[in-house]
């Protein structure tokens, strides 16, 4: 897939957020009552997600959510929603967008028997489902038949491991709650010998305190997105990202590209990515660039800042994987919502708001200290510290989405966008940040 990380709303092949989601055709003049539920909850439904990490807090795959708030919909509809959502965005024609990543979706037994269910890729999906479902004789052969395609199953909010020793090899995954000890231990003993482990996955985390006791028991866990590990406090700026700080003034400068070239080679590892960077068919430059002063010739000031910034928020290798990811999507989501609705240069602007909202906890340095060294617009620095300005709305929706409080309608409406072009957005970013984190923190 095409890494667009310079390309411009307005230039070839750029498509903007509203033009992400598909035009409805015409229904037919009298719809089922099923039908209109859908119909209800695709309107205004939202995407939500929680992340599954690691002991070592990588992310390894997403739990995804589908949030009705017109509170009509029942569950049916909401599932059917979210799996057609996530057909239509993450598995379009051209293949799987989400690269290994695991995808969990909490489905009901008739969304089993979906066209667009079964046509995701079954190695990356895991259906999460309850003990009455998946005990139900009715659905034993649909369950086994796509066990035998690859799809996962985990058990969800189970009270002891299944015994029918059948039901047992379907499921591949089971829900330990907050990190249920005894489940864990019953698990680990009670699985079926000659096949691949249980995975074990905490759903639940009531401080992360469960997340370090989970991680000693090799449990991945969920986390959602209005949890974040405690700042690891450093007190001041790590070596590299001092460096990264002083090339963005001498860009804010406007200094000269003699002066950028003598900067950037004081650092042998930051001047082979930019090289990488630039080389890569991505940016498509067409002849290969060797020296520095040729680099940012090239690429230019803007986009220059632009990939500094996610540098920036990549440098601390004390900062946890998975928040690194998190400031990568939000950037970027917060730059597809702007788009269409301010001009085109203001692209960069809504990026950088985006991942310098989440700088601080990045770095582990006060956010005031940063934007001092930095020296962001006025503009930027309102919506950062205060939620003020012509970019605060798209960076409050953006943290509303991600934090799954309640509030995304009410911003998205104010802004006068639909729910899907939120979550056109809102997967595309996924997608995008997938794609960022694995060139730029490699």
């Amino acid at each position: 897939m095409r890494f667009d990380f310079f390309r411009r709303p307005g230039s070839k092949g750029e498509v903007a957020v509203d033009e992400l989601v598909r035009a409805v055709a015409p229904g037919a003049s009298e719809a089922s009552p099923e039908a209109a539920l859908l119909e209800e909850a695709q309107a205004k439904g939202y995407v939500s997600y929680a992340l599954q990490l690691d002991a070592q807090m990588r992310v390894q795959g997403l739990r995804f959510a589908w949030r009705d708030a017109s509170g009509g919909a029942d569950a049916s509809a909401r599932c059917r929603a979210l799996v057609e959502c996530i057909a239509k965005h993450l598995n379009p024609p051209k293949g799987w967008r989400l690269g290994r990543l695991a995808v969990y979706l909490d489905v009901t037994v008739d969304a089993l028997f979906l066209n667009e269910l079964q046509g995701l890729p079954p190695e990356n999906v895991v259906l999460c489902m309850g003990m009455d479902d998946l005990a139900d004789p009715d659905t034993r052969s649909m369950l086994l038949f796509l066990r035998e395609q690859g799809f996962g199953f985990m058990l969800r909010d189970p009270k002891t491991l299944p015994q029918d020793p059948e039901l047992l090899e379907i499921v591949t995954h089971l829900d330990v709650g907050a990190g249920d000890p005894a489940l864990i231990t019953e698990a680990r003993k009670g699985e079926p010998t000659g096949r691949a482990p249980i995975q074990l996955v905490a759903t639940r985390m009531n401080g992360w305190d469960d997340f370090e006791a989970c991680a000693e028991q090799c449990v991945d866990v969920l986390v959602e997105g209005r949890q974040a590990p405690p700042v690891k406090e450093v007190g001041e700026l790590q070596p590299e990202s001092i460096l990264i700080v002083r090339l963005m003034q001498m860009l804010k400068r406007n200094e000269n590209v003699r002066s950028i070239e003598a900067a950037l080679k004081r650092d042998v590892a930051l001047t082979y990515r930019l090289l990488r960077h630039i080389n890569s068919p991505a940016i498509g430059v067409g002849v290969e660039v060797t020296s520095l002063r040729h680099a940012v010739a090239m690429l230019g000031y803007q986009p220059l800042f632009r990939w500094l910034s996610l540098l920036l928020a990549t440098s601390n290798r004390a900062s946890s994987h998975f928040m690194m990811k998190r400031a990568i999507m939000r950037g970027r989501f917060v730059e597809l919502m702007g788009q269409g609705m301010l001009p085109a240069s203001e692209s960069d602007n809504l990026f950088v708001v985006g991942m310098f909202s989440l700088i601080d906890r990045l770095l582990g340095v006060p956010m005031k200290e940063v934007l001092e060294k930095v020296q962001l617009t006025e503009s930027v620095q309102q919506a950062i510290l205060s939620r003020e300005g012509v970019y605060a709305p798209f960076l409050s929706l953006v943290e509303a989405c991600e934090t799954d409080n309640g509030d995304a309608p009410r911003l998205a409406e104010a802004l006068f966008v639909s729910a899907g072009q939120v979550n056109a957005a809102h997967l595309s970013a996924m997608v995008w940040s997938q794609e960022a984190s694995a060139i730029e923190t490699a």
